[in-house]
C-alpha cells in the first residue's frame, strides 16, 4: 500500500512538471514555426493542459480499467470548474471580456450534452469514441479558421494574454528537447500514477470509477489549477477560464474517446445518474455566471467562486458516502 501511495505521488508531481514542459516546448516550438499566437494559445495550449489525462486514461483503458478512465475525463473537467474555477475566482474575481470565450462556452457545453448521450445507453463503444474523436477534429479546424479570422478582424483581450504566457527567444532546438523530455516523463509517471492508483482502489475495496473521480481527476488537474493561479496573479482573466474551457473539451472529445476506442465497456451506473448530469449542470452555471444579457462585460466574481467551490466540496462528499465495494455500482 505505501508502495502504491508512493508511486501515485510521486507520478502526481512529475506529471504536472512534465506537463508544463511539454507545453512550453510545444508553444516555443509553434512560435518558431510561425503559428498565430491565437492558434497557438486556443489548440497546443489547450491539448498541452489536458496532456495528463489523455495518457492517464489511455494506459487506464489499455489495462482494462475503462472506469478510472472514464472517471479521470468526467471527474477532471468537474474538478476544473469547481475547484479550479471557484478557488481562482474566490482569491480574484474574472473579468470576462473575450469574444472568443463567449462562443466556446456554449460550444462547451453542447459538447458536454453531446458525450452524456452518447453513454445514455450504459456502453462507451467504438463508434461513441469515433464521434467524439470525430468532434475533436471539427473543434480544432473552427478554433484554427477562428484564430486566423480573428488575427485578421483585430485581436481578441485574450490574444494579448496568450503572447505574455508563450515562450519567446527560445531556440528550436531547445524547443524539442523540451518537447521530447516532457512527453516521455509524461508516459513514465502517467504509467505509474495508474499503476498505484489501481492498486488503491483494490486494497480499499472501490471501484477504479471512484479512484479516477477523484484522486486520479485533481491530480491531474494540477497543471490547470497552477495556470488559473498563476494568470489570476498577472490580472489575465480571460486566460484562466479560456484554459479550463480548452482542457474541458480535449477531455471530453479526446480524453473520453480514449477508453471507447481502446477498450469499450460499460459505463458505470453512478456515472450516468450522478457524475455527468453534475458536469453539465456545473458548465451550465458558469454560462450564466459569466454571461451579461445587459451588453455590459461581465465577470466572475468572488461570491459566485465560492458557491462553484461549495458545490465542488458538495460532490466530493457526495461522492464519499455513495461508496461501495469495487463490484458495486460505485
Amino acid at each position: 500500500m505505501l508502495t502504491s501511495i508512493t508511486a501515485v505521488l510521486l507520478g502526481l508531481v512529475i506529471l504536472v512538471w512534465s506537463a508544463d514542459r511539454f507545453i512550453f516546448g510545444a508553444a516555443a516550438l509553434a512560435r518558431n514555426l510561425g503559428i498565430p499566437t491565437m492558434i497557438i494559445g486556443l489548440t497546443i495550449v489547450g491539448f498541452g493542459t489536458s496532456a495528463p489525462e489523455l495518457l492517464v486514461s489511455g494506459i487506464a483503458a489499455w489495462q482494462g480499467n475503462s472506469g478510472l478512465a472514464i472517471g479521470n475525463a468526467v471527474g477532471s473537467n468537474i474538478a476544473n470548474i469547481g475547484l479550479i474555477l471557484g478557488m481562482t475566482a474566490l482569491l480574484a474575481p474574472l473579468a470576462i471580456t473575450s469574444a472568443t470565450l463567449r462562443k466556446e462556452m456554449p460550444l462547451v457545453l453542447g459538447v458536454s450534452v453531446l458525450a452524456y448521450l452518447l453513454v445514455l445507453n450504459g456502453t462507451l463503444g467504438r463508434m461513441d469514441g469515433l464521434i467524439l474523436l470525430g468532434g475533436l477534429i471539427l473543434v480544432m479546424a473552427w478554433m484554427v479558421r477562428d484564430g486566423l479570422k480573428g488575427r485578421n478582424n483585430g485581436p481578441d483581450p485574450i490574444q494579448g494574454e496568450f503572447e505574455a504566457e508563450i515562450p519567446r527567444a527560445v531556440s528550436t532546438g531547445r524547443a524539442v528537447l523540451w518537447l521530447l523530455i516532457g512527453l516521455v516523463l509524461l508516459l513514465i509517471s502517467a504509467r505509474a500514477l495508474v499503476w498505484g492508483a489501481v492498486n488503491i482502489a483494490t486494497a480499499l475495496g472501490v471501484s477504479d470509477l471512484v479512484i479516477g473521480l477523484t484522486i486520479v481527476a485533481i491530480g491531474t488537474s494540477l497543471p490547470e489549477l497552477a495556470a488559473a493561479l498563476m494568470s489570476a496573479r498577472r490580472n489575465e482573466p480571460d486566460l484562466v477560464l479560456g484554459n479550463i474551457l480548452g482542457s474541458n473539451l480535449f477531455n471530453l472529445l479526446g480524453v473520453l474517446a480514449i477508453p471507447g476506442l481502446l477498450r469499450p465497456a460499460g459505463v458505470p451506473a453512478d456515472a450516468l445518474w450522478r457524475d455527468f448530469p453534475v458536469m453539465v449542470g456545473l458548465t451550465l452555471l458558469i454560462i450564466v455566471m459569466a454571461f451579461s444579457f445587459r451588453g455590459r462585460p461581465r465577470r466572475i466574481n468572488r461570491m459566485e467562486g465560492g458557491v462553484l467551490l461549495a458545490l465542488f466540496i458538495g460532490y466530493m462528499t457526495w461522492v464519499y458516502l455513495s461508496l461501495s465495494p469495487a463490484g458495486g455500482a460505485a
